[in-house]
């Protein structure tokens, strides 16, 4: 039937009628809080290009993680700040890294919290790349071992989930392998399947310390102008032993998110990155935006796209207005 019969907007008019048929349902549990640790005692360092965020001291990071549950916000991923780097990431793989230090000290002190760890090399080198350097380039083989070794690693520490960002083919099958050997096969993974070389990753550079020193990563992160693409990489992760598994950038790429969602019907994360993320901050300390009202319509424009899950530094925030406090 066609107008005048059919009316769309007469379940418009009535604010009860319109929450009684709305499609997509934004819940604070779906939301992931991404945290950066580092060395120190009561360090709180701001972030310049990321109003709100924090490079935090383990003792700090605790009470930061006291908050976020005390807002449902139960789910947290790990970033850390090494005191030193290597040549190979090594120094991520090591029982008393700064990641394990913080695992352990929020376990010790909080019960009903869920630690994904971030597994990934770019914050541990000396050259900002996402694995080992050979002949001026990432080394995929050599990579996936130091890859497994963090995550055994990680595991050992407490993490609840493992989160391999680095990019490398056939690291979910060799962390796979390297965690249910060591006696975590209960341990999931979710994977940044569909990760690509964005421009949207600057601030969270600064955050991590973790630019590269020399050329890009577009050899192992993405192209953005790929779909078909994604769709494979995604594949192989699931035939590898992926639980998760997640597309980042989000904003830029719902359609990756709404594919993956309807063609693997697996689990879905998206991560709402720290660009998009500063570019909603920026526009709303200009009051160009309304800032709370354009942060959870982008939430729920990820949610409705396919994601399960959403990683985001707007997470508090968010909870706060879900919570019915903003």
């Amino acid at each position: 039937m066609a107008f005048p019969d059919t009316r769309l907007r007469r379940l418009r008019y009535n604010k009860i009628v319109r929450h009684m048929v709305t499609e997509t349902h934004l819940r604070v549990e779906d939301l992931v809080y991404p945290l950066f640790v580092c060395p120190g005692t009561g360090v709180k360092n701001p972030i310049s290009s990321m109003p709100g965020n924090y490079q935090m001291s383990v003792d700090v990071l605790v009470e930061e993680c006291k908050i976020a549950v005390s807002k449902g916000v139960k789910s947290v991923l790990l970033f850390g700040i090494p005191e030193h780097k290597d040549e190979h990431g090594h120094v991520a793989c090591q029982s008393d890294g700064i990641v394990q230090k913080a695992i352990r000290a929020i376990k010790a002190e909080i019960n009903d919290i869920l630690i994904i760890a971030d597994v990934c090399n770019c914050e541990y080198t000396t050259h900002g790349h996402c694995g080992t350097i050979i002949d001026n380039d990432v080394d995929n083989d050599s990579t996936l071992k130091t890859l497994a070794d963090q995550s055994v690693s990680l595991a050992e520490a407490g993490a609840d989930v493992i989160a391999p960002s680095d990019m490398m083919d056939g690291r979910v099958l060799r962390i796979r392998e390297a965690l249910d050997l060591a006696g975590y096969e209960k341990i999931p993974i979710m994977s940044y399947a569909a990760k690509y070389a964005s421009g949207f990753y600057g601030p969270f550079r600064e955050a991590a310390e973790s630019a590269p020193q020399f050329g890009d990563r577009s050899t192992y992160q993405m192209n953005p102008a790929n779909s078909d693409e994604a769709m494979r990489e995604i594949a192989a992760d699931i035939e590898e032993g992926a639980d998760i598994v997640m597309v980042k950038p989000a904003l830029s790429y719902l359609d990756i998110i709404y594919r993956t969602k309807h063609e693997f019907e697996m689990p879905t994360a998206a991560y709402n990155v720290s660009g998009e993320f500063s570019m909603v901050k920026a526009a709303g300390e200009k009051d160009w935006i309304d800032e709370k009202r354009v942060m959870m319509e982008v939430l729920l424009s990820i949610k409705r796209a396919g994601a399960d899950i959403i990683i985001t530094y707007h997470a508090l925030d968010a909870a706060d207005i879900l919570n019915g406090q903003k």
